[in-house]
This record gives structure tokens, sequence and C-alpha cells, in this order.
């Protein structure tokens, strides 16, 4: 793990959001290898909280690997209406609405999901 940033110890909520800026760093400035690295450290870090915005990110910066996990994380049915609940998922649903969509297809239940989904988006 990294363990320090300019004054001392980095927490997991910290090292996770760090992980977040760099990707995006990484991505702007074509350096594969470190957007790589940041993905793998995002996927120890999904959680229902945070799972959404993570999944933005994803599919904002072309990282198909974090994708997927996301996508695994959601579809357990407990992890996904956690998520649902969250913040995240409402800019989630606003800023990507192709995932959203893609998500709902792949869980396979659509109008269900939608129903779903939609009542707990607006």
């Amino acid at each position: 793990k990294m363990k320090q940033v300019e004054e001392g110890d980095v927490g997991d909520d910290d090292e996770d959001v760090l992980s977040q800026h760099l990707l995006v760093a990484a991505d702007k400035y074509n350096l594969e290898r470190l957007k790589l690295l940041c993905e793998k450290k995002l996927c120890e870090y999904i959680n229902a909280g945070n799972v959404a915005t993570i999944l933005a990110l994803a599919e904002q910066h072309h990282c198909h690997g974090l994708k997927k996990v996301c996508f695994h994380f959601l579809s357990s049915p407990a992890n996904l209406r956690a998520a649902v609940a969250s913040d995240g998922f409402e800019h989630l649903s606003r800023s990507c609405p192709s995932v959203v969509a893609e998500l709902v297809a792949m869980l396979g239940n659509l109008p269900m999901m939608l129903g779903f989904v939609l009542s707990n988006c607006s």
C-alpha cells in the first residue's frame, strides 16, 4: 500500500480517492501502466458507498477491467440495493445513463430493475 503522502499515513478512504485522481491524470497523459495500477488498486476498494463513483470513472476513462469488477460487485442484490441508495448512483445515472442501461441489461430483469432504479433516482 502507498503509505505516505506529504504529512503522514494514508487511510483506505484517502487511498481510494488518491487512486481515483491518479487514474484521471494517468488517462489524461496516456500513462497506461500507471492507469492499470490505479485500476487494480481501485478494484480492492469497491464497496456499496463508492461503486457508482468508481463505475462512472471507469466508463469515462475507458477502464474495462474496473468496470467489469464493478458490475460483478453489483450483481449481488444486497450490494445493488445499497449502491442504488447512495448519492453516487444518482450521479452515475445522470452522467453515464448508458452504464445504468448496460447494468440493467446485464442483470436481465429489465422491467423490475428499471422501475427500481427510476423510482430511486427521481
